[in-house]
């Protein structure tokens, strides 16, 4: 294949529209604008949303809260699914992603409470609950805030 061969799709190539061109274009005169009016005008029209002066539905519907740009988001792990651990292991970011637990990392990793934990484990997270710090600890792990 050669450039000079190269040509596009069958139908998908139109010849591009030419208004106002003459009644034989079938477009001519008006250019499909019909008589007079706001549409018909040189950049006429009216803006996205208004609605002829009705009070428009974006401003009929109530705001309701609002996204905080300084907000953390962290990934949620319960005590419970750190079983799955061997015995003496040292849980971070990169063995919970290893083991699917989290998806994704976001702003770090938050370790809460839910269940009980029967290993003897060392977690490195962001964040952790008291009672999920209380749990680890009771078995003889460790928590470490990175």
């Amino acid at each position: 294949m050669k450039l000079h061969e190269l040509s596009p799709a069958e139908g998908s190539v139109r010849d591009s529209y030419r208004k106002g061109r003459g009644p034989g274009s079938g477009n001519g005169k008006t250019a499909g604008k019909g008589h007079k009016g706001q549409n018909a005008r040189s950049g006429g029209g009216v803006r996205p949303g208004f609605e002829g002066g009705q009070i428009p539905l974006y401003r009929k519907l109530p705001k309701r809260g609002f996204y905080n740009k300084f907000g953390k988001c962290y990934a949620i792990v319960n005590v419970d699914a750190l079983n799955i651990f061997e015995d003496g292991a040292v849980v971070d970011e990169a063995a919970l992603l290893s083991y699917g637990l989290i998806d994704d990392v976001c702003d770090g990793v938050k370790v809460l409470g839910r269940g009980e934990l029967s290993k003897n484990l060392t977690v490195k997270a962001q964040i952790f609950s008291a009672t999920a710090k209380e749990k680890i600890e009771a078995k003889g792990g460790k928590t470490e805030v990175i």
